[in-house]
């Protein structure tokens, strides 16, 4: 099958939503499928990359930095993504598109379709639906809220990567997916997760490093909460830990600032911007994901900490309730109980025994997420739709 992926973001560019889709491609791609990915670019990445079957070819949208785009970035990518995608059929016709984002990619998606016939599956990712991060796109949503409808409706299929974002989505859609409405009979949202290649993460050993090392990989946003992270670990400055810092930010001279003032530097080590590889090795020399987010769609982190059996503390929000089994593999944190991150972090950190029993859980409940589960879901869509 002949596949046209389009995301505003694919890796080295972006988070989770591109190494997820990143993934998906991969796995089409050992499956024989053709799989054509449209994405930005930016300075120092190649316009055109071929592994393959896949190719990438990245269109020009102003984006200067990898862990954040403006609405001038992604409005960017929407003009040259039409205008690039609809010239690219013209050579290779594609049998169906697979969206990623209703925003800023679903537009893209949403136009060269109507043009041109063929069928689009669109993946919801969580900031793309209102209310899913908002304080990052509040604002905006407010302006293009009322354009977004008809993307939702006329994708052949709308897929979520996990429950909570799905019924966010349908809270603010769902007379488009409401049976008894005229053309809406028999469409709802799939859930399918985010999936990595399990093969690619067993650790050596799930024995707990002395001293334990607590491990935060994501871009150091509000969204993601690294300030109370910071200040957790803080109070934990009597037990033994250190703390990797993985990512980059407009937060982090705040992060480090904090470090600094609270006299922690030793305790902690912050990688800056890596490549998704480095990322998994610090993860796969990890024992404890901690990620108190504000909002979390399903994240890609979680599903690779749990592959390389890493236990979770994570906040009681979005996808993360898909990745950790309370007091099984990880504990959930209520919002409004901040000090409820530092009492989980103790209960791990004290007690090797329970921490080593949470790990093993964790590779356990990995399965659920094998990245070819994930793209036997995405196969079934993809023929459904182009031989209805």
């Amino acid at each position: 099958m002949r596949i046209l992926v389009i995301i505003y973001e694919f890796p080295p560019v972006g988070g989770g939503g591109g190494h997820a889709a990143d993934e998906i491609c991969r796995e089409l791609v050992r499956r024989k499928h053709e799989v054509h990915t449209l994405t930005a670019h930016m300075k120092g990445l190649p316009r055109l990359e071929e592994h393959g079957n896949l190719r990438v070819m990245r269109i020009p949208s102003g984006r200067t930095t990898p862990y954040q785009a403006g609405l001038l970035p992604m409005s960017g990518f929407v003009l040259a993504g039409l205008w690039a995608g609809l010239r690219y059929i013209r050579q290779w016709r594609p049998e169906v598109i697979h969206v990623h984002f209703a925003v800023p990619s679903g537009p893209v998606a949403w136009m060269i379709s109507h043009l041109t016939g063929i069928p689009y599956v669109l993946t919801a990712h969580l900031g793309d639906v209102p209310k899913g991060v908002p304080e990052k796109t509040d604002r905006w949503f407010r302006w293009v809220f009322p354009l977004t409808p008809p993307i939702w409706r006329d994708a052949a299929q709308v897929v979520a990567v996990s429950e909570y974002t799905r019924n966010l989505a349908l809270r603010r859609y769902g007379n488009i997916f409401n049976s008894s409405k005229p053309g809406a009979e028999g469409k709802d949202i799939k859930v399918v997760p985010n999936g990595v290649e399990l093969d690619k993460f067993t650790p050596a050993t799930i024995q707990p490093g002395k001293p334990p090392l607590i491990v935060y990989s994501a871009r150091f946003v509000t969204q993601k909460n690294p300030l109370q992270l910071v200040r957790t670990l803080a109070s934990l400055r009597e037990l033994e830990w250190h703390c990797a810092l993985v990512g980059d930010g407009p937060l982090l001279p705040q992060v480090a600032d904090l470090i600094r003032d609270l006299e922690l530097e030793e305790r902690f080590t912050l990688t800056g911007w890596t490549a998704p590889e480095e990322a998994t090795e610090w993860l796969a020399k990890g024992d404890i994901l901690f990620m108190p987010s504000l909002t979390e769609g399903l994240p890609v982190v979680g599903v690779k900490a749990l592959a390389t059996g890493l236990a979770v503390v994570a906040s009681h929000v979005g996808g993360f309730l898909d990745i950790v089994d309370e007091g099984v593999n990880g504990y959930l944190i209520d919002l409004q109980n901040p000090e409820g991150y530092a009492a989980a972090l103790k209960s791990l950190l004290e007690n090797p025994a329970r921490l080593m029993a949470f790990r093993q859980a964790s590779l356990h409940k990995a399965r659920q997420f094998d990245i070819h589960k994930v793209v036997d879901a995405y196969e079934a869509i993809f023929e459904a739709v182009v031989k209805p």
